[in-house]
């Protein structure tokens, strides 16, 4: 019989070895899969990983609401040196699509009021100029009213048309020193 030393691992050591890397597979799991994959992050550690955005990605286009979209069309009548502000009421990351015509240039701010603001704080403009038309697609950065002045500085009678579709709760109507509010169809 020879004294060489045994190599055969103790149950002991794989023992240890087997709960060190149970212990590493939990952190692994707690620190960057749930927080990645699921969005749960139950140590605060995906956050500050910016791992809970991973969760939040997506490959579809597809985005799902509760409620069906309404749809809107109105028309003003601006004479010389009028103005007309309509807004749509939006909640915070909901959409409008819109078009809107007029018989001639007007000068436009496409603009919006959050909900809760004194005077014109908060208050945020996104598109400004002169056109007879304009056409797009608005997301809501925040809950409020958004939507668009419109004044006719020229000498001649101007019919402004606008239409829209979209997740909007209602619509207001700012004119001639006063307001007041439509109620746009629920589509279907």
């Amino acid at each position: 019989m020879s004294d060489t030393p045994s190599t055969a691992v103790s149950s002991r050591t794989l023992l240890l070895a087997t709960a060190c890397a149970a212990c590493l597979a939990t952190g692994v799991l707690l620190i960057a899969v749930l927080p990645a994959e699921f969005g749960i992050d139950p140590l605060g550690a995906g956050r500050a990983l910016g791992l809970l955005d991973l969760a939040d990605a997506s490959d579809s286009p597809l985005e799902a609401h509760d409620t069906a979209h309404r749809i809107d069309h109105a028309e003003f009548i601006l004479e010389p040196y009028q103005s007309v502000e309509y807004k749509y009421r939006l909640s915070e990351g909901n959409t409008l699509v819109f078009s809107w015509t007029a018989t001639s240039d007007l000068l436009f701010d496409m603009h919006a009021d959050p909900d809760g603001r004194v005077g014109d704080e908060g208050v945020e403009s996104f598109s400004k100029g002169t056109a007879a038309s304009g056409a797009g697609v608005y997301e809501a950065p925040f809950t409020g009213i958004h939507g668009w002045f419109w004044e006719n500085r020229s000498f001649n009678e101007v019919v402004l048309q606008i239409e829209s579709a979209g997740y909007y709760e209602g619509s207001v109507v700012f004119r001639d020193g006063g307001s007041f509010e439509r109620t746009p169809e629920t589509a279907l």
